[in-house]
């Protein structure tokens, strides 16, 4: 049993939670991921391992209330566990050598973005992290991505915090402004992503993006997370989660997350965010 020794709410919708998980703790890289069981009845769910405490023996995830599961989890408080945690699993973001990166992240990517920012920022990179909210009210790991960045550009769809406009933008004043950049890395709602991923070609700036396609068991075993990169199969949790932009077919990717769109909508009294994130970005 894993147990949950910290918990603290983001916004009205994304928690944090810390659980002891000290073997995982010890191995875990940035942009890796755990897959997790509320309990012996409950469905797997993958969520990126937003940091580690190796002294402590803890990992923090982060997750959005979008279902019943996360719903469940979200039920839990500091000293309840979770029934299974399974991790490290996917590969670590390969960012050795890398000088000079600009992450983006948007909405609750910037939780997955954040360990990779961090990563980057220790390895003594210049890091330029650009995070994109709606609103003021929604904004999410302010003071961790500040502290694990050189700068820190905040832009909201409405203004209400930081600069209004969208990631994008941002992101073509810097690739403009400088040109030494090594690397982009996005990540947040896949039509997000497609466009970031549109904004640094013309620069030829490397481009890694974090894929979160249906994914089940987390082996490679189910095929539920195949997406098709350079006209290829590959398994976004053994072969990814992370992929060179330039490749990936977002719009496959976006018909096959929407697959299920129906099931999940079908509770009236569920509302996804993400479908309001997507359409920000269209």
């Amino acid at each position: 049993m894993y147990k949950i020794v910290k918990k603290r709410r983001l916004n009205d919708t994304v928690t944090l939670i810390e659980v002891t998980a000290p073997a995982i703790a010890k191995k875990a890289r940035a942009g890796q991921f755990i897959i997790l069981r509320v309990d012996e009845y409950g469905e797997r769910i993958p969520l990126t391992i937003a940091d580690t405490d190796k002294e402590n023996g803890t990992v923090t995830v982060i997750f959005q209330i979008v279902g019943r599961t996360t719903m469940l989890l979200d039920q839990l408080e500091v000293g309840e566990c979770l029934a299974d945690f399974v991790g490290p699993l996917g590969n670590p973001s390969e960012i050795e050598g890398i000088k000079k990166a600009i992450v983006v992240g948007g909405g609750v990517g910037c939780a997955i973005a954040y360990p990779i920012a961090k990563a980057l920022h220790e390895l003594g990179a210049q890091v330029d992290v650009i995070a994109g909210f709606r609103s003021k009210d929604i904004v999410i790991l302010k003071d961790e991505m500040e502290a694990a960045c050189t700068n820190y550009y905040l832009m909201t769809d409405d203004g209400t915090a930081g600069e209004k406009g969208f990631t994008t933008t941002k992101l073509q004043q810097l690739l403009e402004a400088d040109s030494s950049y090594d690397l982009v890395v996005a990540i947040g709602p896949v039509i997000m992503m497609k466009f970031t991923v549109a904004t640094a070609k013309p620069f030829g700036v490397p481009t890694m993006v974090s894929l979160n396609p249906i994914m089940i068991d987390g082996t490679g075993m189910c095929g539920g997370c195949r997406v098709t990169i350079n006209g290829e199969r590959k398994f976004a949790c053994v072969d990814g989660p992370d992929f060179d932009g330039y490749a990936v077919d977002f719009d496959e990717l976006m018909s096959r997350n929407a697959f299920y769109k129906a099931q999940e909508t079908h509770d009236k009294e569920h509302v996804c965010r993400l479908t309001g994130g997507v359409r920000n970005y269209e």
